[in-house]
């Protein structure tokens, strides 16, 4: 009886979750960095050197800027769910690694939870009040 009381809040969980998270997400990293412009994308891009890649930073950090500013906004709508949050796993797995390489592992905690919640996400869905529908 409890635990049904409890899970019909469930979809609306998710929803708070992906507004709140994706708008946060959206206003301190994603919006600052698509609007930088290339000299903000390379800045952004050269984190890909701690994972082996050193062409085409202006062009990593695009890709950065995109999934963590049109990818979260995809996120909040609940629309390409699940590919918006692969695309910002795999952003915030480079920032972790980054953040690991320039001050440990409490420096990169952040990246690394952030992480975590996306990489669950993709398989909980975004849940009923989503363009999605999932």
């Amino acid at each position: 009886m409890i635990l049904t009381s409890l899970t019909r809040f469930r979809e609306a969980g998710l929803l708070f979750m992906r507004v709140a998270l994706g708008c946060f997400y959206i206003y301190a990293h994603g919006w600052p960095k698509l609007v930088g412009g290339i000299a903000k994308w390379k800045a952004v891009g050269t984190a890909m050197k701690h994972v082996g890649i050193t062409f085409a930073p202006a062009f990593w950090g695009f890709m950065s800027a995109f999934s963590e500013s049109i990818g979260c906004s995809l996120f909040v709508l609940g629309l390409f769910f699940r590919p918006s949050c692969i695309l910002l796993v795999i952003t915030l797995t480079v920032a972790a690694i980054m953040d690991y390489h320039n001050g440990g592992v409490v420096k990169a905690s952040h990246a690394i939870e952030l992480a975590i919640v996306f990489f669950s996400l993709i398989f909980i869905g975004p849940g009923k009040f989503s363009v999605d529908k999932n």
